[in-house]
C-alpha cells in the first residue's frame, strides 16, 4: 500500500474579517482539521501565495489569503510549491491535490466529495477560479455544507453566505472536520 502526499486547500474569504462566516466554511474546517490530524498551528508562508500553512509529515493544511472568487492564482502557486518540495519522483506523481470549499446545496454537518476533471461546479465561482488557474487539472472537492436560505434571491443569497455562523454551527463545523479527516486517511492510504 503506498502513500500518498496530499495538499489540502481551503477557499474562502480572508481572515480576520470573514471568519467563521457560512462562505469561509472551508476555512473554519481546515482550522478544526489540525486538531483531528494532528498537524502544528498555521504560519503564513510567503512561497505558498502568503497563505496559511501546516504541515507535517503526513498532511499539509493551506488556508488561501485571497477572497473566494479569486482564489485560483494563490492555490495554484502554494500547489506547485508543495509539488517541487516533493524530491522523490513516485510521491509527486501520486500527489492529490484536495480543495475544501462551502457547498450551498447541503445542510449544514453534511460532506460531498466529489473527484474528477468533469464535475460540475455548480456555479461556485471560488472553483470555477481554481479550475481557470489550473486547467484540465484533476482534484478533490470536499463540499461542506452551509444550507441554504429561503430565497433564491442573489442579494439574499448573498447576504446568508458572508453572514456568520452561530456557536452551534461552528461546533458542527468541528464533527465536520471529524468527517473529514476519515475521507483524508482513505485518500492518502489510497483507498478513495
Amino acid at each position: 500500500m503506498s502513500i500518498r502526499p496530499l495538499f489540502i486547500a481551503s477557499i474562502g474569504n480572508p481572515s480576520p474579517t470573514y471568519t467563521n462566516t457560512l462562505h469561509s466554511a472551508g476555512h473554519t474546517v481546515l482550522t478544526h482539521l489540525c486538531n483531528w490530524l494532528f498537524t502544528p498551528p498555521f504560519t503564513r508562508s510567503r512561497p505558498h501565495a502568503s497563505g496559511l500553512l501546516s504541515a507535517s509529515l503526513d498532511y499539509t493544511l493551506y488556508q488561501c489569503p485571497s477572497l473566494m472568487n479569486v482564489s485560483g492564482k494563490p492555490v495554484s502557486t502554494a500547489w506547485h510549491t508543495f509539488l517541487a518540495s516533493l524530491t522523490d519522483p513516485v510521491e509527486k506523481s501520486a500527489a492529490r491535490l484536495v480543495v475544501v470549499h462551502d457547498e450551498l446545496e447541503l445542510p449544514i454537518g453534511k460532506i460531498r466529495v466529489r473527484e474528477g476533471k468533469n464535475v460540475s461546479v455548480r456555479g461556485h465561482n471560488g472553483l470555477k477560479n481554481v479550475l481557470k488557474a489550473l486547467p484540465g487539472m484533476d482534484f478533490t472537492r470536499i463540499g461542506v455544507g452551509i444550507g441554504r436560505c429561503a430565497s433564491r434571491n442573489s442579494q439574499d443569497v448573498s447576504a446568508y453566505v458572508m453572514s456568520k455562523m452561530t456557536k452551534e454551527e461552528v461546533d458542527v463545523m468541528f464533527d465536520v472536520a471529524g468527517q473529514v479527516s476519515e475521507v483524508l486517511r482513505e485518500m492518502r492510504k489510497g483507498v478513495r
